[in-house]
């Protein structure tokens, strides 16, 4: 299986998915540590995955995105953003709005 096709993968099989550094119990930058945040705030299950452990993987998902930054996250196959994004997202009630209308069941 190629790194393109594992993203895709993991990306179509699970409703949420954070490409970041570290993990989500770890966060190792504060970018990544920001979205996990944001996630766990409002109680929506996410899978993470470090890009630290793969060089390939961490190239892989800025190929497959077409972005050049990490962290990254996807909803139900879709990419939504980094960072910045997410929590502007976040702030103006957006991502709670498109969690739900994509059928991710929020806690918050």
């Amino acid at each position: 299986m190629s790194i393109a096709e594992f993203i895709a993968n993991e990306v179509k099989s699970n409703d949420v998915v954070l490409f970041m550094k570290g993990t989500p119990q770890f966060p190792q930058c504060g970018f990544s540590g920001q979205v996990v945040q944001i996630l766990d705030h409002i109680g929506v299950g996410y899978k993470g995955l470090n890009v630290l452990e793969s060089a390939e993987l961490r190239n892989g998902i800025k190929e497959y995105s077409n972005w050049p930054t990490i962290p990254q996250l996807y909803v139900k196959g879709e990419f939504i953003g980094g960072c910045d994004i997410v929590r502007e997202m976040f702030q103006a009630g957006e991502l709670q709005q498109l969690l739900t209308e994509k059928g991710v069941v929020v806690a918050a």
